[in-house]
Order: C-alpha cells, then structure tokens, then sequence
C-alpha cells in the first residue's frame, strides 16, 4: 500500500511539475486538491494521526529515556569495580535495547496502521464522490 501512495505522490508531483498548462492548470490542481484536504474523511484521517502521534509514536521516547536511566542506575549501584560495573551496565542495556526495539517497531506497525487507513477513506471518499 505504501509504494501506491507513493506512487501517486510521485506521479502528482511530476504531473504539476512538468505540465506544460501553465498557470491555470496549477489552480485547478491545487483547488482540486484543497478540496480533498478539507473533505470530512481526510480530516478525520488527520486527527487520527494526530491522536497516534501522542500516544503509540511517543512509546519510543519513552523507552529511550527509561533505558538509559536504568542503564545509569545498572553503573552507579552495582559492583564495586569498574569490570563489574561494565558488566552489568552491559547487561542491562542489552535488555533495554530489546525493549526499545519492541516499542520502535509497534510505533512502526501503528503509524503504518494509521496511514493505510487513511489511504482507504481517502479512496472510499473519492469514490463514494464520483459516483463510483
């Protein structure tokens, strides 16, 4: 689903990039895709990203700065040498490291979760539109 979007960004962009229209064609492309942008689908596309960027997205951040205070904590509490400091700051950054990439990749999964959705009602709407 993500090549298509892209695909279609990429051919839009290149059909308003080198058409040979003018300035008016411009103004039709860009009214017609005003028009899109404040259908009721895509704005509610819009505040659904929104809502993910303050919840799923902000799980990486937080793992990040958790990990890293427990690995600061693994250094200065445990083991009076530095060999048994390093082992265990070791030790533990590897456990937080797995965490962190638990949390990168359901960040991952609900962003892409997020955007196909918005791909779909933006193409039921487009449909749904036209008559089709």
């Amino acid at each position: 689903m993500r090549g298509k979007v892209g695909l279609v960004i990429g051919l839009a962009a290149g059909y308003v990039l080198g058409t040979r229209a003018g300035r008016e064609r411009y103004e039709q492309i860009k009214a017609q895709a005003e028009k899109v942008w404040n259908l009721d689908p895509v704005q509610e596309q819009v505040g659904k990203v929104k809502d993910l960027a303050k919840t799923s997205v902000m799980a990486l951040p937080n793992a990040l700065w958790d990990g890293a205070v427990k690995v600061t904590k693994a250094v200065s509490s445990k083991g009076s040498t530095p060999g048994q400091k390093l082992d265990a700051a070791l030790k533990t950054s590897k456990n937080e490291a797995e965490d962190i990439s638990a949390a990168a990749e359901k960040s991952a999964r609900a962003a892409k979760a997020a955007a196909d959705d918005a791909v779909d009602d933006i193409a039921t709407a487009g449909r749904d539109r036209n008559g089709a």
